[in-house]
């Protein structure tokens, strides 16, 4: 199955009006108008009563990379409340470093999170945290020091509000050598139960990608369906593929007939560190760690290890400003339109988060 030049055309349109960069405004500044601040690396999620719910982390000026712990790096998991559609938001409830410990195993980190209410009501928050770990001996060598291991875990409540740090459990950790790290959870509701996407990386940093865990309906744990859900690029996001939000696309317009389809939204690096440029070479914005691209992926009905890349030789999805950092995008679609977050890259290095908004007749206009 494949889309059509039209619906093509029409999903472009969609996609670079909800990620328009000029239009988004700042809605979480990070802590410091500065490189290496930044807020974002979560979710966006309505209640019943039509409350958003957004989650994220705080991540303050540090080089995990070095291995020498230096600055605080991500600092804080937070969770804010809209009651105005959007237009403001207020930070409720907060969980540091030592919150999210588990057991003796310390927190040095935090990352990307995932906000999910279940079938029986069930709110879960998943976050992403290093703890201090070694590698596993056969590969101690390639540990800098002062790292840890970076693993998933999952808090849950009745509401958002009542999120309890204290029924932290583990949800997803390897000793795979070529998936030691696993980190920024995205989860979603599938036809057969829960999915959750998770970004990867080796023992020695080189490379992310994208896995993908499965937890039917009838069942309480995640299992690892794939270690690699979709090939890294072949341009410009061969060093990284970070899936970040799974978007069922309207059936509106050119998409109101035949079967469901969505999009993956995902980040891209050319390299993991930033490249020296041949002063004769185009010069552009070819991501990095922490300073990644953004791109798209068409999905089939639910067969995401179907997608297709909507940005096959460069990225969708670039700030005007800074290093051209554009990432971690998460969206939230219902009957009122569509609303998408993203970490954007400023002039002064920050990263905060941003927001833009479509109606939904905006969407229906687009997509037709």
């Amino acid at each position: 199955m494949n889309l059509d030049e039209r619906q093509r055309t029409a999903l472009l349109r969609l996609l670079n009006a909800l990620l328009d960069q000029e239009r988004a405004r700042t809605i979480v500044p990070a802590n410091a108008a500065a490189p290496g601040f930044w807020f974002g690396g979560g979710d966006l999620v309505a209640d019943d009563a039509g409350t958003l719910w957004l989650s994220g982390r705080y991540r303050d000026e540090g080089d995990s990379r070095t291995g020498l712990k230096a600055g605080a790096r991500g600092l804080e998991c937070a969770l804010f409340r809209s009651d105005d559609g959007g237009r403001h938001f207020e930070k409720v409830r907060s969980w540091t470093k030592t919150d999210l410990d588990l057991g003796d195993a310390a927190v040095l980190s935090i990352e990307g999170t995932s906000l999910h209410r279940r079938v029986d009501g069930t709110w879960e928050l998943f976050v992403s945290t290093e703890k201090r770990r070694a590698y596993p001996d056969a590969f101690a060598e390639y540990q800098k020091p002062g790292t840890g291991v970076w693993s998933i875990d999952r808090i849950t409540g009745g509401s958002p509000g009542e999120l309890d740090a204290s029924t932290i459990a583990p949800v997803l950790s390897t000793d795979r050598p070529d998936h030691l790290h696993v980190k920024d959870p995205v989860v979603f509701d599938m036809a057969d139960g829960t999915a959750l996407a998770f970004c990867t990386h080796p023992i020695s940093w080189a490379s992310s990608n994208t896995g993908l865990a499965v937890r039917p309906a009838d069942a309480s744990e995640f299992e690892v369906a794939t270690w690699q859900l979709v090939p890294r690029g072949p341009v410009w996001d061969v060093a990284a593929t970070r899936v970040t939000d799974h978007l069922r696309i309207p059936r509106l317009g050119s998409f109101r007939d035949g079967p469901d389809s969505s999009v993956l939204f995902y980040d891209g690096a050319e390299s993991m560190r930033r490249l020296e440029e041949n002063p004769n070479a185009k010069s552009r914005p070819r991501g990095y760690s922490c300073e990644e691209l953004g791109g798209a992926m068409w999905v089939p009905g639910d067969d995401l290890a179907a997608a297709q890349r909507l940005s096959l030789v460069r990225p969708l999805f670039v700030s005007p400003e800074g290093t051209g950092c554009s990432r971690y995008v998460a969206t939230l679609a219902n009957d009122e339109g569509i609303w998408v977050t993203w970490q954007q890259g400023q002039a002064d290095g920050s990263q905060p988060l941003v927001m833009n908004h479509l109606p939904a007749d905006e969407v229906e206009r687009l997509l037709s």
